[in-house]
């Protein structure tokens, strides 16, 4: 039988925010959105706003027993040295207890889909079968011709034996250009082709890269040096080449983006995805989102990962946003952190939106002021958690409704 809700505010994103609206749902699907009165609820929330579940674009779960250990610098290759150490001293299990732990964090925090960069795609299994919704890009690294050629191989042996889920989307990260060979980008694009599965890679996160590819010098370039796996001969010539070679009709993510020149011609169907407080931990120049959205550039929100951030909360970066940014209106960093973020990964026809026929996922949290005639500025001028988290209907975060 279908269950209908009711909350002092529902905001579905793309209409008008509703005063005790009524959200109606049967089994994990959306039946209906209303105003108050048109059916009866058998469920109030009360004072509450509620939302979509937010998406989280762009992190790296594996990474969350790293909270701490390495504090972001401008020295941007010597942290990159941490990370690839972690990663080496860490077992199966660890990185398995990282994962569970870090999608737990994005439930409570509001995440109901996340964009999961995980390095050998060992994030499947648990996030195929928990109740947050992913998209879980396995990652490829091989910037010479032998571990490029590894990369490939068990990318496509992993896509083979990975069918997608209501839950569990797959799809692959190259991930970056200083990390990925030249051939290696291009077999990744024909792999995603044939699986029509999205694209993730990280692009100009850092201010060293396009020196490195344009005259293979630089810190990057003594990093690379250091690991044993530098191969200058099979770097891409720079940021362009990255852009506009020839893709296939998939949702293609560009992480950070801090050092893209913001009059960079931005093919159709990329998002870019932007890390807000992970930016300002490593002291990068001002991001130029407000320009990319003045040209009408899609763009998402990520929190990366705990190496890089005090959380996995994508409610806290509009909130940083909405104090970095006041001018930005409540409802456009709402719906960039929504259904911008389930556009980006491909799945803005199920998620990102209150509406008939898409999935049950949605968020109440408690208004400061009930008598609020703007629901969402009050959620960002908060510092209230999410006190339910509902995800194909069923409640996964917070007490009973009553």
């Amino acid at each position: 039988m279908p269950t209908t809700l009711t909350a002092r505010w529902l905001c579905p994103i793309g209409r008008p925010a509703l005063a005790n609206g009524l959200l109606t749902f049967v089994g994990d699907r959306i039946l209906a959105i209303e105003p108050a009165g048109t059916r009866r609820a058998e469920v109030d929330l009360g004072e509450v706003v509620v939302l979509p579940g937010l998406v989280n674009a762009h992190t790296h779960l594996d990474l969350t027993g790293m909270a701490g250990l390495a504090p972001p610098s401008p020295d941007f290759p010597a942290w990159l040295r941490q990370v690839v150490a972690y990663r080496r001293q860490r077992s199966a299990d660890q990185v398995r207890a990282d994962i569970r732990l870090g999608s737990e964090a994005c439930l409570r925090s509001g995440t109901t889909l996340v964009g999961d960069i995980s390095a050998d795609g060992s994030s499947w299994d648990i996030l195929a079968n928990g109740p947050l919704r992913a998209v879980v890009f396995r990652e490829l690294l091989g910037l010479t011709s032998e571990r490029a050629a590894n990369a490939l191989r068990l990318a496509g042996d992993w896509l083979a034996n990975r069918t997608p889920t209501v839950h569990c989307r797959p799809a692959l990260s190259p991930h970056a250009p200083y990390s990925v060979r030249r051939d290696l980008f291009d077999q990744t694009t024909r792999l995603a082709a044939q699986y029509r599965c999205p694209l993730a890679v990280h692009l100009a996160e850092t201010a060293f890269e396009e020196q490195l590819l344009c005259d293979h010098t630089g810190p990057l370039a003594t990093f690379l040096q250091s690991l044993g796996v530098w191969d200058s001969e099979g770097l891409v010539c720079g940021f362009a080449e990255v852009l506009h070679r020839e893709i296939p009709d998939v949702p293609r993510l560009l992480i950070h983006g801090n050092y893209l020149p913001d009059d960079l011609d931005i093919p159709t169907g990329t998002t870019i995805v932007y890390c807000p407080r992970t930016h300002a931990a490593f002291g990068h120049s001002p991001h130029p989102w407000r320009k990319w959205l003045a040209r009408g550039v899609h763009l998402a929100f990520g929190t990366d990962s705990l190496a890089s951030n005090p959380d996995l909360s994508l409610l806290a970066e509009i909130r940083f946003l909405h104090r970095l940014a006041p001018e930005v209106s409540p409802v456009e960093l709402v719906t960039l952190a929504t259904l911008g973020g389930a556009n980006a990964l491909g799945l803005g026809d199920q998620a990102g939106s209150l509406e008939p026929g898409k999935w049950a996922d949605f968020i109440a949290v408690r208004l400061q002021q009930p008598s609020t005639t703007d629901p969402l500025e009050d959620l960002l001028s908060s510092q209230a958690e999410p006190e339910a988290v509902f995800v194909g209907g069923r409640q996964v975060v917070g007490g009973q409704p009553s």
